[in-house]
């Protein structure tokens, strides 16, 4: 009798172990099932200039993103060259590259029709105005900044 009293809080003990044992899940399963989880399709964090830094809502800080930088790029090529040189062309398309590193690459988007610009003089044109550009910070994901483009609509305007 004094034996099992003895084995008894013995044999409790090494049954309750079990109960104390969880299934570990695999590293892979934990990284498949957060790669799942997360949005491909779209950034947590747009490209941000200095002007738009201190807004905190995400729809807020896109829009004055984009205000803003249709405004930089307007200012610099509104009644320029550009206008002078091709007066029936009052809007233009830039695409515009940020990438990780906060580099930011500007090109302009043609219509498919129009055979009558010169590419390579127009492009020239942009890149010595938007060369000093103010820095942006680059759009993130999941905390790691990430390439971004988007298209901007540019009104020139001829100074009339």
């Amino acid at each position: 009798m004094k034996k099992s009293v003895f084995l008894l809080p013995f044999m409790l003990i090494l049954c309750s172990c079990k109960y104390f044992e969880k299934q570990v899940p695999n590293e892979e399963e934990l990284l498949q099932q957060r790669l799942k989880e997360i949005n491909w399709k779209e950034v947590s964090s747009y490209p941000s200039l200095i002007g738009c830094d201190a807004i905190t809502d995400k729809e807020l800080k896109k829009e004055c993103f984009f205000s803003t930088m249709a405004q930089l790029v307007q200012e610099r090529l509104g009644a320029d060259t550009i206008a002078m040189l091709y007066p029936c062309m009052d809007t233009i398309n830039m695409k515009v590259t940020v990438y990780p590193d906060s580099r930011v690459e500007f090109e302009p988007q043609f219509p498919a029709d129009t055979t009558g610009y010169n590419r390579s003089k127009f492009d020239s044109i942009i890149r010595a105005r938007l060369a000093d550009f103010p820095k942006i910070e680059p759009a993130q994901k999941e905390g790691i900044p990430v390439k971004s483009q988007f298209v901007i609509p540019i009104v020139l305007d001829s100074g009339e």
